[in-house]
């Protein structure tokens, strides 16, 4: 193979030490090899990195999977190129399989120039990552934990849920905090509601009644500075993470002029994606990059599969909470997009599209600085009003009627 790195080294990173190869010119033209081996503590990977510095690489390759190439990065990031790549697509021949050969193999790779890195966001956005995915955890460990008292109370007969929209609304949290301070009576907690939850007072009464008893008293408490608890985190967290995207205020604007994205849902995507679209060469790119377009599988002419790739479950998450909104969104091309897909290909693929249709919004916004214009609602039936004539001719003939078109005069 040709030498396309003049100096090239790869690492294979483990948890406690990381293999690493530099290829170096040799003798007669001809090039050698050197393996060491070194510890992923500080004072290791400090040593290697001026082990790679005395034989004069500019280019690193490593392999990892889990978190563990992260303290590498963080130590090699200023003095070299560094490239992450994903194991599957390097793997070696079979019954090849060391710590050694594995970074040999990766280094020949590199010195021919075979290896395709994996996008790894610049500094600001892996802090912002690390904030926003932590809130995701957090949101969604109140979720659960929302669960819970909803399965308490029910074990108790007490039927809040069943009258009051949300039992974590301020009416719902005052009966709740008296029930655990030993209040019972219905008629007393009832009068506990406020604003239009007074309309249901008879309701509320017959809801709270119930066998609240001491052990429920203290599994209800409990929940209760839990959320509490979790609440005051998130609120923490949101504060951290506007502070972190105040240089980028402006992306996240434009995020937000999309059907479907709100603030949070706007961080969570700059988060994942980064605000420099130059990495990725195509809306298409970042599509397939993030598992958001249908998969290419295809042999002897036969399409086998259309089963989209992994991506990011956090950009996954982000970008189904903006479809569902979208399609919500009345009068939308976002929702008329998918009212006219789910017929044919059902709810998940529809809002699949959805998601990529907004992806790929999303790079454009980005890669312009222009906010997103909105198609309209009427933009299939307009788009080609000849095919929409048609179908629906079409439809009505064969349902046994005859049709006869006559267009309208001019409204003027």
């Amino acid at each position: 193979m040709d030498v396309i790195v003049e100096r090239p080294a790869a690492l294979d990173v483990h948890k406690a030490q990381v293999t690493a190869c530099v290829r170096l010119p040799g003798e007669n033209g001809e090039r050698r090899s050197e393996v060491r081996e070194f510890s992923t503590m500080v004072g290791g990977l400090l040593v290697l990195r001026d082990w790679l510095k005395a034989h004069g690489v500019t280019k690193v390759a490593m392999e990892a999977t889990s978190v563990y190439w992260k303290p590498v990065w963080a130590v090699l990031e200023d003095d070299f190129e560094l490239l992450l790549v994903n194991a599957r697509h390097v793997k070696n021949l079979p019954g090849r399989k060391t710590d050694v050969k594995d970074a040999e193999w990766l280094c020949q790779l590199l010195e021919a120039g075979l290896l395709r890195a994996s996008f790894v966001p610049p500094k600001p956005i892996r802090a912002l990552r690390q904030l926003t995915r932590y809130r995701k955890a957090q949101i969604k460990e109140r979720q659960r934990e929302a669960n819970r008292l909803h399965k308490a109370l029910e074990d108790t007969g007490i039927k809040l849920d069943c009258v009051a929209t949300n039992i974590l609304g301020k009416s719902g949290r005052d009966m709740l905090d008296a029930l655990c301070e030993g209040t019972t009576d219905p008629d007393v907690l009832a009068d506990l509601a406020r604003g239009k939850l007074r309309k249901k007072l008879p309701a509320l009464r017959q809801a709270l009644e119930g066998r609240f008893e001491p052990l429920h008293a203290l599994l209800v408490s409990s929940i209760l500075a839990h959320l509490d608890f979790l609440d005051e985190h998130i609120e923490r967290l949101s504060d951290a993470i506007e502070e972190q995207l105040r240089p980028f205020a402006p992306a996240v604007e434009l995020l937000r002029s999309v059907d479907g994205i709100e603030t949070r849902t706007a961080q969570n995507i700059l988060a994942e994606i980064g605000v420099d679209m130059s990495v990725f060469p195509s809306a298409g790119h970042l599509a397939s990059w993030a598992g958001q377009c249908p998969g290419n599988d295809q042999s002897a002419g036969k399409r086998r599969s259309g089963r989209t790739r992994k991506g990011s479950k956090w950009l996954n998450d982000a970008l189904k909470d903006a479809a569902m909104s979208a399609t919500r969104t009345n009068d939308s091309y976002l929702q008329a997009q998918y009212q006219r897909l789910r017929p044919r290909i059902g709810h998940s693929r529809a809002l699949g599209a959805v998601k990529h249709s907004i992806l790929c919004a999303c790079w454009h916004m980005l890669t312009t600085g222009e906010l997103y214009r909105d198609l309209g609602g009427d933009y299939f039936r307009k788009r080609d009003p000849e095919r929409q004539i048609k179908r629906l001719v079409a439809q009505l003939e064969r349902l046994g009627h005859s049709v006869t078109l006559q267009a309208l005069a001019d409204a003027a």
